[in-house]
């Protein structure tokens, strides 16, 4: 007798980084984000190429059941959210930007749950309408949120700072409490909030660390620190991931097939 077929998993798109290996152009997703959707949330990962016209990624869109917004070396160019210049050495990656910042409000007309990490989060406040900071550790009042390039990767990726998580928060929900350490890899940051975010935890310095979409009709989460690294060691990262991947999932389950 023939077992019954597992129901499919829910397809969760992941954008691609632009990315030179020797001198040919290619299309890359770091790993740790595809073992925390297929692993931790127990979701499939799809990897949407961040050179798609936009009629292709709006027909991708409508096949997903969730979107994760990963962490990049590149920023997003500033005349983006601003008429600051670059400054001198910031990377940057034209065709994610141009996926990413068209593809987030047309996720969200979708309803579509989203989770965004580290650039995610700064792609979800420029393509809904806020700004950044292109150099956190140059404002007066706020700390060096950058990692050490010559650290170990556990120490890169280790525990670099306390949050403190909103009251009555999603995240304050799924760590149990108000204050969690986190991991800190980043230059840039949220200079102004868009508008229809809510603030959903901040660093000791007032830098905000995760915002999320303040509807209840649509899963929008974004952090500004890596929990997709060893999530299934941390009950905190791990608890974001399955809660990502319940909306997901109740997302499959009312999407026209």
């Amino acid at each position: 007798m023939t077992p019954p077929a597992s129901p499919p998993l829910p397809l969760v798109g992941l954008p691609s980084d632009s990315t030179r290996i020797g001198a040919h152009p290619f299309q890359a997703v770091g790993e740790k984000y595809v073992r925390a959707i297929t692993e931790v949330a127990g979701l499939m990962a799809v990897v949407i190429p961040s050179v798609l016209p936009l009629a292709q990624l709006e027909n991708l869109l409508d096949r997903l059941d969730g979107l994760l917004l990963t962490g990049a070396r590149s920023n997003i160019e500033p005349h983006h959210y601003g008429d600051e210049a670059s400054y001198a050495g910031n990377l940057h990656d034209p065709h994610r930007d141009a996926t990413t910042l068209n593809m987030i409000p047309l996720a969200i007309a979708r309803k579509l749950p989203v989770l965004a990490v580290c650039r995610g989060l700064q792609e979800v406040n420029v393509a809904l309408g806020g700004s950044l900071y292109q150099k956190v550790q140059e404002i007066t009042g706020f700390n060096d949120h950058r990692e050490r390039d010559s650290d170990p990767l556990d120490v890169q990726y280790g525990p670099s700072h306390a949050i403190e998580l909103s009251a009555g928060g999603m995240l304050a929900d799924i760590a149990g409490s108000q204050r969690v350490m986190v991991n800190s890899l980043h230059g840039q940051g949220i200079r102004t909030i868009a508008p229809g975010m809510l603030i959903e935890a901040r660093a000791d310095d007032g830098l905000i660390e995760a915002i999320r979409l303040n509807r209840d009709d649509t899963f929008l989460l974004a952090v500004q620190w890596h929990p997709e690294w060893r999530a299934a060691e941390n009950p905190f990262y791990a608890g974001i991931f399955e809660r990502f991947a319940v909306a997901c999932r109740q997302h499959s389950a009312a999407r026209p097939k």
